[in-house]
């Protein structure tokens, strides 16, 4: 039974992962699409907190989730705010990328997070890395810098989005696991509330960017059926959730490497659907810096792993080798010598270890029971005879 259910669970990882990268590489496919005769990233990064608001309510409802935390004002105004500014920065610079660049090239810049996370972790949490980290970051930056030398539709803008977008989901990272940590929130809960927080924030300052540039814009209806173009962004939006929620399920059922590991794979299988179904043209070069990219972030997460365990194991001490450490750090020192000793014990000493008694026989001479020693037991004609009291079951001598 219990093989059964693990081969179960085997299962449902392995058809989630596929589901995953179906619907990012659909996704960004989609999106790429959008952009391409719409050109307004803002407005779709706020359709996919729109579909966040308004898809994740009844699936929290279905999962019975709390519906709040007990977070402070001030928490709010100091991490949780911040945090949703950055989710909706963040996701209009991934869209400005995809929109400038291809969507292979802008996601092998993305494979730089693992470079910011070290660099933003050091700064931010002063947080140290093993020379093992740090080596495994070369292959990342090697990779992307072949990919962009060797990248025929480059574009400075699609670079800087793609490198501002990477750095911004970062420290969305780094601060969502305080949050998750700190509050104790549930991690779709907190999906929920930034969506809400980042679409309440910027639905007036879209209002007065895109909105008004949409509206004004007569070629609009020219490049692509309107009909259309909604289709595509309710399909990018849902799209969007879906992949979060799917996301999410995930790293609830795995352990953080083997999801890092599903995040590698999953942008090799964004940038390979990507040049089947997009075919933007690319160089054999250009191939080997992507995955030459990929392949460091896999080993950045074998390296980050490693050094994890490490840590667990130093922390996890154990207690008979702390106090054995203890004491081979203590010499014995024996107790002060005192004077008294002496005259105190003449008489022990001159008797010897066995002393004899008049008869000629030898006894053993002990203390009494209040000194911690057993009772004495006498001796006759060399022998010692033991007799158990039934009435009180202890030893008595006769």
């Amino acid at each position: 039974m219990a093989e059964e259910r693990g081969v179960w669970e085997i299962v449902r990882v392995v058809l989630l992962c596929v589901a995953w990268y179906l619907i990012s590489s659909g996704n960004n496919v989609v999106g790429k699409t959008l952009l391409n005769e719409f050109p307004y990233p803002m407005t779709v990064t706020m359709v996919q907190l729109v579909s966040i608001a308004t898809c994740s309510s009844p699936v929290l409802r279905w999962m019975k989730v709390r519906r709040r935390s007990d977070i402070s004002w001030s928490y709010y105004k100091r991490i949780i705010i911040p945090l949703a500014l950055g989710k909706f920065i963040a996701s209009v610079f991934s869209h400005v990328s995809i929109w400038r660049v291809p969507v292979s090239y802008a996601h092998t810049v993305k494979a730089t997070m693992p470079l910011f996370t070290v660099v933003l972790g050091r700064v931010l949490l002063q947080e140290k890395q093993t020379i093992k980290v740090y080596f495994s970051l070369v292959p990342i930056i090697c990779g992307v810098a072949i990919a962009t030398i060797t990248e025929l539709s480059f574009d400075m803008l699609g670079l800087i989005a793609a490198l501002m977008s990477t750095c911004g989901f970062s420290l969305q990272n780094i601060f969502s696991k305080k949050v998750l940590t700190d509050t104790g929130i549930h991690h779709l809960r907190l999906l929920h509330l930034l969506g809400c927080l980042a679409l309440f924030m910027f639905l007036p300052v879209w209002v007065f960017t895109d909105g008004l540039s949409i509206f004004q814009d007569e070629s609009l209806l020219v490049r692509r059926d309107p009909w259309e173009t909604l289709t595509l962004l309710l399909l990018d939006g849902g799209l969007n959730w879906l992949q979060n929620l799917v996301a999410f399920t995930i790293l609830h059922h795995v352990t953080p490497l083997t999801y890092a590991v599903a995040s590698a794979t999953k942008r090799i299988s964004i940038i390979t659907i990507s040049l089947l179904l997009l075919r933007n043209p690319v160089t054999m070069p250009n191939v080997v810096g992507m995955f030459m990219a990929i392949v460091g972030v896999l080993g950045y997460n074998k390296a980050k792993y490693d050094a994890n365990q490490s840590k667990k194991k130093a922390v996890l001490v154990p207690l008979s080798q702390v106090i054995s450490t203890k004491h081979l750090h203590h010499s014995f020192e024996p107790p002060p010598f005192h004077p008294a000793y002496v005259f105190n014990h003449l008489e022990a000493a001159r008797q010897g270890p066995y002393p004899r008694l008049s008869n000629g026989t030898s006894s053993v001479l002990h203390t009494s029971l209040q000194n911690g020693h057993i009772p004495e037991i006498a001796t006759q004609n060399s022998h010692s005879i033991l007799h158990v009291s039934k009435a009180n079951s202890s030893i008595e001598t006769q």
